[in-house]
């Protein structure tokens, strides 16, 4: 399995029978893969379709199907479409269980930067503001580090941010790491690595419970 089928398992795992979900656009969408049998999840995307299902085959993509990435989508018996500010209305008014989105930097107060690095030209936010604000649950779903190698899990934000303690949950290809009211706690360590890699990799504050030592 690689390494963005193996996070997507693992954000499959946060999803219970009957809960409404939204998935950002790219990593988190891994998650509808692979939700297991038996488990009716309702994903939501925000350009107005409710009941998204796993992405479709290679060759059967249909142009006029897709999320508010531009990724292509199947949808689920029972499906909707609706437009942006009934969708809008949806998330602002509380009525998502989770929302699972990526992040540039996640920081040990829960707080969330993932729409900007300053001077890049950028599309804008969407509606990352929204769902962080709108969702019971934040879940972020990442790579530990950058493409150079750079911690994204910080003591401080340095990005401009999305939300402020929102974060709920950290998944990434390392560890999967909650965030409490006292910091950072270590849940999970992914197989291949160690305790040690994933401090080395981090650069906040990780409380280790005794029976990851």
């Amino acid at each position: 399995m690689d390494k963005r089928a193996m996070i997507g398992a693992r954000i499959a795992k946060e999803l219970k029978d009957g809960d409404y979900v939204n998935l950002g656009i790219g990593l988190p969408t891994e998650a509808a893969n692979h939700i297991p049998p038996g488990v009716h999840v309702i994903f939501q995307s925000e350009n107005g379709v409710m009941g998204v299902g796993p992405a479709p085959a290679e060759g059967s993509e249909d142009q006029d199907m897709i999320n508010a990435g531009g990724g292509f989508i199947t949808t689920v018996p029972g499906a909707s479409y609706f437009d942006s500010a009934t969708s809008f209305g949806i998330i602002r008014g509380g009525h998502l269980d989770i929302t699972v989105l990526g992040a540039l930097q996640v920081d040990q107060h829960g707080n969330l930067a993932n729409w900007m690095i300053p001077g890049k030209i950028i599309p804008g936010m969407g509606g990352a503001m929204d769902l962080v604000t709108g969702a019971k649950k934040v879940i972020v779903a990442m790579e530990h580090c950058d493409k150079r190698g750079n911690p994204k899990i910080l003591k401080e934000c340095t990005l401009p941010l999305t939300a402020k303690g929102k974060v709920s949950l950290i998944i990434s290809d390392l560890a999967v790491i909650e965030v409490t009211p006292h910091g950072l706690l270590l849940q999970e360590v992914s197989e291949g690595y160690t305790v040690e890699d994933v401090i080395k990799a981090t650069d906040a504050d990780l409380t280790i419970p005794g029976h990851l030592r």
